[in-house]
């Protein structure tokens, strides 16, 4: 099997498509079944957050995998393929390890080195597990890039350098209010991990009172709670709305929160309370929670993964990016190694079954030409062509796994099976496809959400 990853992000697709691509928790299981389902695809993991949708999965072979996994993708998008195609990357084998890693580490993320995208990752890695959708490959890559991503956040300075998307996006909002939002009023609308950030977010930059509110109370009153905010009824959003600054949406819906019509209202009642303040929406959702047509109304400024997208694309680089990356790098070659080295194991396992059943036929044949021997007789003889037969195999068996382990080692284990004639279930299939992504080139890296 082969390593593939399919995606889409903040770096190749607009948020209308990412909208469409995005699998809500509820859905994993289900499109995990479906890719599971496909010919070429034997393990999977579906990562699916505001920033990004990636599908990384085992294949028996690059073409047939690449299809079964844009047939998925383009029909629960509900888009042609060769819509969906402008919009995703591909990154195989060596390439898929290197971009999962740099994933891990926030290197790939919107805002460099930001730590949410690891929790994440662990929770579409345990969706995948509880599925029964990882094997062997898939889960030593996620066990590895969890444990890469820890380590670059514990060995570098990368924590300094990623701030979450809500303070990235709360720098921009400051610009609205002379550069400081401190004693600005708030509301955060979602109470799941990224309203939990946002309240904290807020609670820490001196930015308050802080309203919550969520479709589900208990959590808005628990969360509020734990922050010292205030917890609104989610029926009240009109009102909360008019009485607040900053806005911060961060819900599961998959229609739109804040209509034009609920936010024209908000307006009108602020109309004489805050008339010189402008009502700034933070959208965080993905699918989005802003109507796009709110934008158009007088004194709001909407700021979502787009406008943060194109406002930190060309933000400085962290000083330990490098680092990281020489991290991933090292990490990278490896895993590689342990991978090629992993490949090799079912040939000699095959080799080693060949060699039992020679011996075992010959044995047979001893037996019957030979009735007169006692079974102290046949348990010697038998015990000593074993022997011999393991002491010859040993050597050469030993010396696949080393040569397997170096780079273009998977000749060697073809080659096993050519000499011997060895039926492998599951082997690697020898694939020269290059990494065709569109390969983003890492540019200053920006950060996930």
């Amino acid at each position: 099997m082969n390593l593939l990853v399919v995606g889409a992000s903040h770096r190749t697709a607009p948020v209308a498509m990412l909208e469409r691509l995005s699998v809500s928790t509820a859905d994993l299981p289900r499109i995990l079944d479906r890719l599971l389902a496909q010919e070429y695809v034997g393990e999977a993991v579906v990562v699916s957050t505001c920033n990004r949708v990636e599908v990384y999965a085992a294949v028996s072979g690059f073409h047939g995998g690449l299809g079964d996994i844009c047939a998925v993708l383009g029909d629960e998008a509900g888009c042609p393929a060769a819509d969906l195609a402008n919009h995703l990357y591909v990154h195989y084998d060596e390439a898929a390890v290197e971009h999962v890693f740099r994933v891990a580490t926030g290197l790939d993320s919107m805002v460099v080195g930001e730590a949410q995208i690891l929790g994440q990752l662990r929770d579409a890695y345990h969706v995948a597990t509880e599925a029964d959708a990882t094997g062997r490959q898939l889960h030593e890559l996620m066990q590895q890039a969890l444990r890469v991503g820890k380590r670059a956040h514990a060995e570098t300075g990368i924590d300094q350098a990623g701030q979450s998307v809500v303070t990235a996006g709360l720098e921009i909002a400051a610009s609205r209010f002379d550069g400081s939002l401190a004693g600005r009023q708030a509301l955060v609308i979602g109470a799941g991990a990224m309203g939990a950030l946002a309240v904290a977010t807020l609670s820490r930059t001196g930015v308050g009172p802080v309203a919550v509110t969520n479709r589900g109370a208990d959590r808005a009153t628990r969360l509020a709670e734990a922050y010292g905010a205030t917890a609104v009824p989610f029926n009240d959003l009109t009102v909360a709305l008019s009485t607040v600054d900053i806005v911060v949406t961060a819900t599961a819906a998959i229609e739109p929160v804040l209509t034009r019509e609920t936010v024209a209202a908000a307006l009108a009642r602020r109309a004489t309370s805050r008339p010189d303040t402008p009502l700034v929406l933070l959208d965080l959702a993905v699918p989005r929670d802003v109507d796009a047509e709110v934008a158009e109304l007088p004194g709001v400024l909407v700021i979502d993964i787009d406008r943060l997208a194109a406002e930190l694309a060309d933000g400085p680089a962290a000083t330990d990016a490098a680092a990281v990356a020489e991290i991933v790098s090292s990490e990278v070659a490896s895993f590689l190694t342990w991978l090629r080295g992993a490949d090799v194991l079912p040939t000699v396992a095959a080799l080693r079954a060949r060699a039992d059943e020679v011996v075992t036929a010959e044995l047979r044949r001893l037996a019957q030409r030979r009735p007169d021997l006692t079974d102290d007789q046949r348990a010697d003889v038998a015990h000593t062509v074993h022997r011999v037969v393991q002491r010859l195999l040993h050597s050469p068996t030993v010396r696949v796994r080393q040569l397997a382990a170096e780079p273009g080692g998977d000749q060697y284990t073809a080659l096993l099976r050519e000499l011997f004639d060895l039926e492998v279930p599951s082997t690697s299939q020898v694939d020269t496809v290059p990494d065709i992504a569109p390969r983003v080139s890492h540019p200053a890296p920006g950060g996930e959400r």
